[in-house]
């Protein structure tokens, strides 16, 4: 199917129900109970999911495969923003405008940033990305201004051209009219579902994109990139020149967080140098190696993971717990606030530290490493209560 082994043809279909009933699948409680602050069915939550996962898919294929660890993809992150943003000043905020150009832009400055890093390899490329990334941060944040808008941030202002702009025609982003912020909502008893037109525009985009990772990672280009991060000094003693190769996909990585980026001002038509940060490039390395480095659907469960815990976390408070533990007599309901405070709200950060030290010591291989022993368990219990049903008694 689609030039796919059976394997991916199924990987790809979980992927796509995944993405197209997360509705459902990301709100199992109901909305007035206490858990429902563990839902993550939100549009903007859900948009951060498919989005971060892209971002995080074009990154694998890069350190994924050859081995080569960027610190500066937020650069392009970045790039494609204000690309789509600009489209909107100067044309309209159809995002089909936009879209294209931010893969296109981000593309060529990544073929020059690739360009010059590639010359070296290990650390020292990772520290010429970092600094490529970190001059594109303070070119946007102080000296391009004219063209970014500085620490404001890049917008659309009535006196903008807008040269496309219909008389009836949405002020927010679309796509030929069918505005990314609108929404559905289902109430089922209890249960309240939200379906979203930016969700599901970004989602399509997600299983087309990785639809194309998958055919990367199958094909002999993929294999020459498994060699280069198998042993690139071998490669070169073949006669075969690995720096096309991996400054071929250096360059289609590249176009990935473009995308991304650009996906972001489709949501929010506002572009900003924060996106251009080193943090911004060492959370992306976060997301693939919590999801599983080199493997296809593991960048997507990082992203997915990363972005929940930011979110769902960081707004539980000690009002919220006080409300979980109200059960508790006073001074025992008190200490179990005290013990888990620094854990939730501004501390969310500390409890994804030690999830992803647990994740690296115990499971290298990331999510998808922890997915595979579950499934091996269940496998093996299976296979045990078969051979004991069918030996013979004695």
């Amino acid at each position: 199917m689609l030039g796919l082994n059976k394997q991916d043809t199924t990987l790809l279909i979980i992927v796509a129900i995944l993405t197209l009933f997360a509705p459902f699948i990301l709100n199992p409680f109901p909305s007035d109970s206490g858990l429902a602050q563990f839902n993550a069915g939100y549009p903007d939550l859900m948009q951060r999911f498919v989005i971060f996962g892209i971002f995080a898919i074009g990154f694998n294929l890069l350190f994924g495969l050859t081995g080569y660890l960027s610190f500066g993809h937020a650069a392009f992150l970045g790039i494609g923003s204000y690309s789509v943003v600009w489209m909107y000043k100067l044309l309209d905020y159809n995002v089909i405008w936009g879209l294209p150009l931010a893969i296109v832009t981000s593309g060529i400055f990544a073929l020059l940033i690739g360009f010059v890093s590639l010359r070296r390899s290990g650390i020292y490329f990772s520290i010429l990305t970092l600094a490529f990334a970190q001059m594109s941060f303070n070119l946007a944040y102080s000296v391009l201004t004219p063209i970014t808008n500085g620490e404001t941030g890049l917008q659309v202002y009535t006196n903008d051209p807008q040269v496309m702009l219909g008389a009836n025609e949405a002020t927010s982003p679309h796509l030929f009219g069918i505005v990314m912020n609108d929404s559905a909502k289902l109430s089922v008893g209890a249960w309240e579902f939200t379906f979203n037109n930016g969700y599901y525009f970004c989602a399509v985009i997600l299983m087309l994109v990785f639809y194309l990772s998958i055919r990367i990672f199958r094909s002999p280009f993929g294999l020459m990139l498994r060699a280069i991060k198998s042993n690139n000094t071998r490669m070169s003693f073949t006669g075969l020149n690995p720096k096309p190769y991996a400054l071929a996909v250096f360059v289609i990585s590249g176009m990935y967080a473009g995308l991304a980026g650009g996906l972001m001002a489709s949501m929010d038509p506002l572009a900003g140098a924060e996106r251009m940060q080193w943090t911004a490039s060492g959370e992306v390395v976060l997301m693939t190696i919590l999801g599983g480095t080199g493997t296809l659907i593991g960048p997507v469960l990082g992203a997915g993971f990363i972005k929940y815990f930011e979110n769902i976390f960081s707004k539980i408070n000690d009002n919220v717990l006080h409300g979980w533990f109200s059960f508790l007599p006073d001074g025992l309901e008190d200490f179990v606030v005290f013990i888990i405070h620094p854990f939730i709200g501004k501390g969310w950060h500390l409890t994804l530290g030690i999830l992803f030290m647990l994740v690296v010591i115990f499971l290298p291989g990331g999510l998808v490493e922890g997915g595979q022993r579950i499934r091996q368990l269940i496998a093996g219990k299976k296979d045990k209560a078969e051979t004991a049903t069918t030996e013979p008694a004695e």
